[in-house]
Protein backbone atom coordinates (compact mmCIF):
# COMPACT_ATOMS: atom_id res chain seq x y z
CA UNK A 1 0.00 0.00 0.00
CA UNK A 2 1.30 3.56 -0.83
CA UNK A 3 1.54 6.38 1.85
CA UNK A 4 -1.54 7.60 0.33
CA UNK A 5 -3.34 4.65 1.26
CA UNK A 6 -4.72 5.07 -2.68
CA UNK A 7 -6.04 1.97 -4.54
CA UNK A 8 -5.92 2.29 -8.50
CA UNK A 9 -8.56 0.11 -10.14
CA UNK A 10 -9.72 -0.54 -14.11
CA UNK A 11 -11.75 -2.26 -15.89
CA UNK A 12 -10.10 -4.96 -18.07
CA UNK A 13 -10.93 -3.48 -21.22
CA UNK A 14 -7.85 -1.10 -20.23
CA UNK A 15 -5.71 -4.05 -21.41
CA UNK A 16 -3.22 -4.04 -18.63
CA UNK A 17 -1.46 -6.81 -18.92
CA UNK A 18 -1.53 -8.89 -15.15
CA UNK A 19 2.15 -9.21 -13.82
CA UNK A 20 2.30 -5.19 -14.61
CA UNK A 21 -0.78 -4.84 -12.32
CA UNK A 22 0.31 -6.89 -9.85
CA UNK A 23 3.76 -5.03 -9.69
CA UNK A 24 1.64 -1.62 -9.50
CA UNK A 25 -1.16 -3.26 -7.29
CA UNK A 26 -3.65 -2.43 -9.76
CA UNK A 27 -7.08 -4.22 -8.88
CA UNK A 28 -8.74 -5.28 -12.44
CA UNK A 29 -12.20 -5.32 -12.49
CA UNK A 30 -13.27 -7.82 -15.07
CA UNK A 31 -15.81 -7.06 -17.90
CA UNK A 32 -18.01 -9.80 -18.92
CA UNK A 33 -17.99 -12.22 -21.89
CA UNK A 34 -21.34 -14.19 -22.75
CA UNK A 35 -21.86 -17.41 -24.63
CA UNK A 36 -24.76 -19.12 -24.81
CA UNK A 37 -23.55 -21.62 -21.87
CA UNK A 38 -22.60 -18.96 -19.97
CA UNK A 39 -20.98 -15.82 -18.68
CA UNK A 40 -17.40 -15.57 -18.40
CA UNK A 41 -15.13 -13.08 -17.06
CA UNK A 42 -12.67 -11.27 -18.83
CA UNK A 43 -9.23 -12.81 -18.04
CA UNK A 44 -10.64 -14.77 -15.14
CA UNK A 45 -12.09 -17.24 -17.17
CA UNK A 46 -11.67 -16.71 -20.29
CA UNK A 47 -9.09 -15.34 -22.54
CA UNK A 48 -8.55 -13.84 -26.04
CA UNK A 49 -7.53 -16.74 -27.84
CA UNK A 50 -10.80 -18.82 -26.67
CA UNK A 51 -12.82 -16.03 -28.65
CA UNK A 52 -10.65 -16.20 -31.66
CA UNK A 53 -11.02 -19.96 -31.83
CA UNK A 54 -14.79 -19.91 -31.72
CA UNK A 55 -14.80 -17.35 -34.56
CA UNK A 56 -16.43 -16.81 -37.10
CA UNK A 57 -19.35 -18.86 -35.92
CA UNK A 58 -19.59 -17.96 -32.72
CA UNK A 59 -19.21 -14.29 -31.67
CA UNK A 60 -20.39 -13.72 -28.20
CA UNK A 61 -21.80 -10.40 -26.44
CA UNK A 62 -19.91 -8.31 -23.75
CA UNK A 63 -21.64 -6.43 -20.47
CA UNK A 64 -20.70 -4.74 -17.84
CA UNK A 65 -20.02 -5.96 -14.29
CA UNK A 66 -22.82 -5.10 -11.77
CA UNK A 67 -22.98 -2.26 -9.35
CA UNK A 68 -22.77 -4.97 -6.76
CA UNK A 69 -19.49 -6.61 -8.39
CA UNK A 70 -18.10 -2.88 -7.67
CA UNK A 71 -19.39 -2.54 -4.05
CA UNK A 72 -17.81 -5.67 -3.52
CA UNK A 73 -14.38 -4.38 -4.67
CA UNK A 74 -15.00 -0.75 -2.96
CA UNK A 75 -15.88 -2.47 0.16
CA UNK A 76 -13.08 -4.54 -0.33
CA UNK A 77 -10.33 -2.06 -0.25
CA UNK A 78 -12.15 -0.20 2.35
CA UNK A 79 -11.51 -3.50 4.16
CA UNK A 80 -7.61 -3.68 3.70
CA UNK A 81 -6.62 -0.24 5.15
CA UNK A 82 -7.29 1.95 1.83
CA UNK A 83 -8.86 5.40 2.11
CA UNK A 84 -9.06 6.88 -1.46
CA UNK A 85 -9.43 4.87 -4.82
CA UNK A 86 -8.73 5.73 -8.66
CA UNK A 87 -11.07 3.78 -10.87
CA UNK A 88 -10.63 4.18 -14.42
CA UNK A 89 -12.67 2.71 -17.46
CA UNK A 90 -12.87 2.61 -21.13
CA UNK A 91 -14.92 5.24 -23.02
CA UNK A 92 -18.25 5.13 -21.46
CA UNK A 93 -19.66 5.52 -25.38
CA UNK A 94 -18.22 1.41 -25.30
CA UNK A 95 -19.36 0.46 -22.11
CA UNK A 96 -21.08 0.91 -18.77
CA UNK A 97 -18.51 0.16 -16.66
CA UNK A 98 -17.37 3.90 -16.34
CA UNK A 99 -21.08 4.18 -15.01
CA UNK A 100 -21.02 0.99 -12.47
CA UNK A 101 -18.44 2.73 -11.32
CA UNK A 102 -19.50 5.93 -10.83
CA UNK A 103 -23.13 4.67 -9.05
CA UNK A 104 -21.42 2.88 -6.96
CA UNK A 105 -18.92 5.13 -5.57
CA UNK A 106 -22.09 7.52 -5.03
CA UNK A 107 -23.86 4.74 -2.78
CA UNK A 108 -20.47 3.70 -1.14
CA UNK A 109 -19.42 5.39 2.26
CA UNK A 110 -15.50 5.09 3.73
CA UNK A 111 -13.57 6.03 0.33
CA UNK A 112 -13.32 8.79 -1.48
CA UNK A 113 -13.42 7.53 -4.78
CA UNK A 114 -12.37 9.15 -8.21
CA UNK A 115 -14.18 8.09 -11.37
CA UNK A 116 -12.30 9.05 -14.48
CA UNK A 117 -14.01 8.10 -18.37
CA UNK A 118 -10.69 7.90 -19.61
CA UNK A 119 -12.80 8.57 -23.05
CA UNK A 120 -10.15 5.85 -24.80
CA UNK A 121 -9.89 2.15 -25.41
CA UNK A 122 -7.80 -0.67 -24.31
CA UNK A 123 -4.16 0.69 -23.57
CA UNK A 124 -5.58 4.02 -24.47
CA UNK A 125 -7.33 3.82 -21.16
CA UNK A 126 -5.38 1.74 -19.30
CA UNK A 127 -1.85 3.75 -19.71
CA UNK A 128 -3.90 6.13 -17.06
CA UNK A 129 -4.03 3.58 -14.17
CA UNK A 130 -0.72 2.69 -14.90
CA UNK A 131 0.17 6.45 -15.09
CA UNK A 132 -1.66 6.94 -11.57
CA UNK A 133 -0.04 3.77 -10.00
CA UNK A 134 3.48 5.40 -10.87
CA UNK A 135 2.74 8.88 -9.83
CA UNK A 136 1.24 7.42 -6.32
CA UNK A 137 4.47 5.12 -5.66
CA UNK A 138 6.40 8.29 -7.04
CA UNK A 139 4.98 10.16 -3.90
CA UNK A 140 2.58 12.53 -5.44
CA UNK A 141 -0.75 12.82 -3.26
CA UNK A 142 -4.48 11.79 -4.56
CA UNK A 143 -5.41 15.34 -5.61
CA UNK A 144 -2.15 15.84 -7.88
CA UNK A 145 -2.36 12.48 -9.58
CA UNK A 146 -6.19 12.72 -10.33
CA UNK A 147 -6.11 16.40 -11.46
CA UNK A 148 -2.81 15.33 -13.56
CA UNK A 149 -5.31 12.30 -15.07
CA UNK A 150 -7.92 15.20 -16.01
CA UNK A 151 -5.32 17.62 -17.73
CA UNK A 152 -3.31 14.68 -19.43
CA UNK A 153 -6.63 13.07 -20.71
CA UNK A 154 -5.60 14.00 -24.37
CA UNK A 155 -2.18 13.01 -24.09
CA UNK A 156 -3.34 9.15 -24.86
CA UNK A 157 -2.94 8.34 -28.31
CA UNK A 158 -3.86 4.67 -29.27
CA UNK A 159 -4.22 3.87 -33.25
CA UNK A 160 -4.99 0.28 -34.69
CA UNK A 161 -6.24 -1.38 -37.48
CA UNK A 162 -7.42 -5.19 -38.50
CA UNK A 163 -7.62 -7.55 -40.62
CA UNK A 164 -11.26 -6.90 -41.19
CA UNK A 165 -14.01 -4.82 -40.04
CA UNK A 166 -16.49 -7.72 -39.95
CA UNK A 167 -16.44 -7.18 -36.31
CA UNK A 168 -16.90 -3.76 -35.53
CA UNK A 169 -19.82 -4.31 -37.90
CA UNK A 170 -21.04 -6.87 -36.00
CA UNK A 171 -20.55 -4.88 -33.11
CA UNK A 172 -22.40 -2.18 -34.31
CA UNK A 173 -19.40 -0.21 -33.90
CA UNK A 174 -19.38 0.56 -37.97
CA UNK A 175 -22.04 0.43 -40.45
CA UNK A 176 -22.24 -2.67 -42.58
CA UNK A 177 -21.78 -0.67 -46.13
CA UNK A 178 -18.49 0.94 -44.69
CA UNK A 179 -18.00 -2.81 -43.95
CA UNK A 180 -18.54 -4.53 -46.64
CA UNK A 181 -16.86 -2.39 -49.11
CA UNK A 182 -14.13 -1.64 -46.46
CA UNK A 183 -13.63 -5.74 -46.89
CA UNK A 184 -14.15 -5.68 -50.62
CA UNK A 185 -11.90 -3.25 -51.65
CA UNK A 186 -9.18 -4.54 -48.90
CA UNK A 187 -8.87 -0.93 -47.41
CA UNK A 188 -8.32 -0.88 -43.61
CA UNK A 189 -8.96 1.79 -42.10
CA UNK A 190 -6.78 2.91 -39.07
CA UNK A 191 -9.11 3.72 -36.03
CA UNK A 192 -8.80 6.03 -33.04
CA UNK A 193 -10.97 7.41 -30.30
CA UNK A 194 -11.68 11.16 -30.74
CA UNK A 195 -12.26 13.67 -27.62
CA UNK A 196 -15.75 12.44 -27.10
CA UNK A 197 -14.24 8.86 -26.74
CA UNK A 198 -16.04 8.01 -30.15
CA UNK A 199 -14.23 6.08 -33.00
CA UNK A 200 -13.34 7.51 -35.92
CA UNK A 201 -10.95 7.09 -39.02
CA UNK A 202 -7.62 8.49 -38.94
CA UNK A 203 -6.74 7.46 -42.57
CA UNK A 204 -7.34 4.69 -44.43
CA UNK A 205 -4.86 2.45 -46.90
CA UNK A 206 -5.10 -0.65 -49.14
CA UNK A 207 -3.17 -3.60 -47.89
CA UNK A 208 -1.83 -4.47 -44.84
CA UNK A 209 1.65 -2.90 -45.21
CA UNK A 210 0.57 -0.12 -46.37
CA UNK A 211 -1.45 0.61 -43.77
CA UNK A 212 1.34 -0.61 -41.05
CA UNK A 213 3.71 2.21 -42.52
CA UNK A 214 0.44 4.87 -41.93
CA UNK A 215 0.16 3.72 -38.51
CA UNK A 216 3.92 3.82 -37.92
CA UNK A 217 4.15 7.57 -39.57
CA UNK A 218 1.49 8.75 -37.26
CA UNK A 219 3.13 7.12 -34.05
CA UNK A 220 6.11 8.56 -34.82
CA UNK A 221 4.86 12.03 -35.95
CA UNK A 222 2.58 11.99 -32.31
CA UNK A 223 6.23 11.08 -30.11
CA UNK A 224 8.20 13.84 -31.83
CA UNK A 225 9.75 16.37 -29.25
CA UNK A 226 9.06 14.77 -26.21
CA UNK A 227 9.74 11.61 -23.98
CA UNK A 228 6.75 8.70 -24.63
CA UNK A 229 5.83 5.92 -22.94
CA UNK A 230 4.93 3.31 -26.23
CA UNK A 231 2.67 0.32 -25.62
CA UNK A 232 1.93 -2.47 -28.43
CA UNK A 233 -1.31 -4.26 -28.68
CA UNK A 234 -2.34 -7.30 -31.03
CA UNK A 235 -5.06 -9.39 -31.93
CA UNK A 236 -3.57 -13.36 -32.28
CA UNK A 237 -0.68 -11.42 -34.35
CA UNK A 238 2.50 -11.25 -32.18
CA UNK A 239 4.94 -11.31 -34.97
CA UNK A 240 3.42 -8.55 -36.88
CA UNK A 241 3.62 -6.86 -33.75
CA UNK A 242 7.49 -7.97 -33.07
CA UNK A 243 7.94 -6.33 -36.27
CA UNK A 244 6.01 -2.95 -35.92
CA UNK A 245 8.26 -2.44 -32.45
CA UNK A 246 11.21 -2.95 -34.43
CA UNK A 247 10.44 -0.07 -36.45
CA UNK A 248 8.94 2.24 -33.82
CA UNK A 249 12.19 1.35 -32.01
CA UNK A 250 14.49 2.57 -35.19
CA UNK A 251 11.87 5.91 -35.91
CA UNK A 252 11.55 6.87 -32.27
CA UNK A 253 14.53 8.22 -30.08
CA UNK A 254 13.12 9.01 -26.86
CA UNK A 255 10.92 6.61 -25.96
CA UNK A 256 10.50 4.11 -23.22
CA UNK A 257 8.35 0.56 -24.32
CA UNK A 258 6.48 -0.31 -21.10
CA UNK A 259 4.41 -2.95 -22.32
CA UNK A 260 3.46 -5.29 -25.16
CA UNK A 261 0.15 -7.48 -24.68
CA UNK A 262 -2.67 -9.76 -26.28
CA UNK A 263 -5.77 -7.47 -26.42
CA UNK A 264 -8.13 -8.63 -24.01
CA UNK A 265 -10.98 -11.37 -24.87
CA UNK A 266 -13.95 -8.36 -24.62
CA UNK A 267 -11.80 -5.73 -27.02
CA UNK A 268 -11.13 -9.07 -29.21
CA UNK A 269 -14.87 -9.69 -29.79
CA UNK A 270 -15.32 -6.43 -31.48
CA UNK A 271 -12.05 -6.46 -33.59
CA UNK A 272 -11.06 -9.67 -34.46
CA UNK A 273 -8.12 -11.28 -35.25
CA UNK A 274 -4.98 -9.54 -36.89
CA UNK A 275 -4.91 -6.00 -35.06
CA UNK A 276 -2.54 -4.25 -34.21
CA UNK A 277 -2.40 -1.50 -31.91
CA UNK A 278 0.42 1.30 -31.07
CA UNK A 279 -0.13 3.75 -27.91
CA UNK A 280 2.29 6.88 -27.40
CA UNK A 281 1.89 8.76 -24.35
CA UNK A 282 3.45 11.90 -22.66
CA UNK A 283 3.86 10.84 -19.05
CA UNK A 284 5.53 14.46 -17.75
CA UNK A 285 2.86 16.55 -15.87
Amino acid sequence: MNPQKTAVIADTGCDIPKDIAEKLGIRMVPLHVMYPEAEYLDDVDIDPLMVYHRFPNEIPKTSMPSVEEITDIYRSLREEGYEKVIAVAISSQFSGSYNVMRLAAESYEGLEIFVFDTKNISCGSGIFAYWAAIKLSEGLSFEEVTSGMQKKINDSHLMFYMDTLTYLEKGGRIGRVASLLGNILKLKPIIACDKEGVYYVVGKARGKARVRDMLIDNITELSRGHHCWIAIMNGDCVDDAKEVESILDQKIADKEFIYHKQIAATMAVNTGPGLIGVLTFDPEL
